[in-house]
């Protein structure tokens, strides 16, 4: 009797808590339009459902994917006149101002780094160059010698009487080898962890990386792209090359009024960090510029934008694409539309290349990309795999938009991570990617697909499951 009141009892909690956690997790979805890759949809419902004592707690912590809400219909931009314009770059920039992302701006200087070197000597300049503020964010500082090179010029900077705000994320951190921050912090040098996996006091956004780099002194020039502050990206330390080879990346340096929208990023993202309140500025102006020289845009992605910014932006120039889509980017996992719209616009005589390494840092990746590539392969795309590790990341569309900085193209950059890209509008700039980009295609082998076995093909598909929460 008693045992038959007890069970009883625990199916009735049981159940109780079922529905809690089904209810949280349809609840949150809802209300913070958390988008989701089907899988991973599929994986927390069922998980939630059959587990809910682990999975709720790990849903908790990890499971949010934004951290805005989305906006009122009268706080959406309201397009202007020129909705109509032909150009495709004039397009999105519509679109973009939709997405509630800062309207397009101008720079007064422009240099793509050719190399590592050239690279790092851009990185000092800009940091020894500061006279009142040097803001520098980044994925991973490393305790290599060129995380100690440049932790020594934020010190130098510091000690010169400049403020110096240095902001690492939580995660890379640790992948830096846990770089001693104490000497900078003695010298001046302000440091904040992005959202710490140890001691997060926001529930559900461990698993939310800060993957931006940026490099801003006095709110006027601005260092940015996809190195990460280690000697690797900047094929800089003889023993890693020695041991693993060079690295390629790609960098470039900004001066002008994008220059105020990226230091407006940084500010946002500081605050974050240090849960500081700043006083509410005005909201910006969603009026879309016309397209004149040297018109550029910040599009900054992830929790703290209300859209998928860079996806949607890629989507819709994939299908706006009129001759040519060259991309460059070391992990490729794309979800279903975005392969859609390179495989699309392939069989419509688009000439598409993307750039890969043969061999990535992640093995994972590597094993969840072959599906795509083959499906892009048959489509008439040409897959090209450089011999080296490229950590590049830019997208060139016909001669209308180039756009780079530190989004890869895989699920977890896309829909995960804190990005940051600029959108280039300007021929001159756009050209110089595209020949960058063309440059290290020269070097590379033609992918050459392969029918894969019954092992290798469940293999594959069970990486790609779980692909987009790595």
């Amino acid at each position: 009797m008693l045992i038959d009141l007890f069970v009883q009892h625990w199916v009735s909690f049981h159940g109780l808590v079922t529905l809690l956690a089904l209810g949280i997790y349809l609840i949150a979805s809802h209300t913070l339009r958390q988008r989701r890759h089907p899988s991973a949809a599929i994986a927390w419902f069922v998980s939630l459902a059959l587990m809910p004592y682990l999975a709720l707690p790990l849903y908790l912590l990890i499971g949010n994917r934004k951290i805005t809400r989305p906006l009122a219909a009268h706080q959406r931009a309201r397009v202007p006149a020129i909705q109509k314009a032909s150009q495709p770059a004039a397009r999105i920039q519509i679109l973009a101002s939709t997405l509630g992302l800062p309207a397009p701006s101008t720079y007064d200087h422009f240099v793509l780094h050719e190399d590592g070197q050239h690279a790092l000597q851009s990185l000092l300049s800009v940091i020894d160059s500061a006279t009142a503020t040097l803001d520098l964010c980044t994925f991973v500082l490393a305790g290599d010698v060129l995380g100690q090179e440049v932790a020594r010029h934020l010190m130098q900077s510091a000690s010169r009487g400049v403020r110096v705000r240095l902001m690492i994320d939580g995660i890379g951190r640790y992948l830096g080898g846990h770089p001693d921050l104490r000497p900078l912090k003695a010298a001046g040098v302000k440091v904040a962890i992005f959202v710490s996996p140890w001691r997060s006091p926001f529930p559900g956004r461990t698993n939310l990386r800060n993957h931006r780099k940026m490099v801003l002194a006095d709110s006027d020039r601005v260092w940015m792209g996809g190195r990460n502050l280690a000697a690797e990206y900047f094929e800089g330390d003889p023993s890693f090359i020695h041991k693993k080879g060079r690295w390629i990346d790609l960098s470039f340096e900004l001066a002008g009024a994008i220059a105020k929208q990226v230091q407006e990023q940084f500010n946002k993202d500081w605050d974050f960090a240090t849960q500081a309140h700043r006083p509410k500025s005005q909201p910006r102006s969603q009026s879309v510029l016309a397209i004149g020289p040297a018109a550029v845009q910040l599009v900054p992605s992830g929790p703290d934008q209300t859209e998928d910014t860079v996806y949607t932006l890629l989507i819709s120039s994939c299908f706006a694409a009129q001759t040519r889509i060259l991309a460059v980017s070391p992990y490729f996992v794309p979800d279903a539309t975005l392969q859609m719209a390179l495989t699309l616009a392939a069989r419509r005589g688009i000439a598409v290349d993307l750039i890969l390494p043969r061999k990535s840092n992640h093995r994972l990746a590597d094993m969840a990309r072959h599906a795509a590539l083959r499906e892009l392969s048959a489509a008439g795309a040409r897959v090209w795999f450089v011999p080296a590790m490229i950590h590049a990341k830019a997208v060139v569309i016909d001669d209308e938009i180039a756009m780079a900085g530190s989004a890869n193209l895989d699920e977890r950059s896309l829909f995960l991570n804190y990005e940051v890209m600029v959108a280039f509008y300007e021929q001159a700039a756009i050209e110089e990617f595209a020949q960058w980009i063309e440059r290290h295609r020269k070097g590379a082998r033609p992918y050459e697909a392969r029918a894969p076995g019954v092992m290798r093909e469940l293999s594959e598909g069970v990486v790609r499951w779980l692909a987009f929460q790595l």
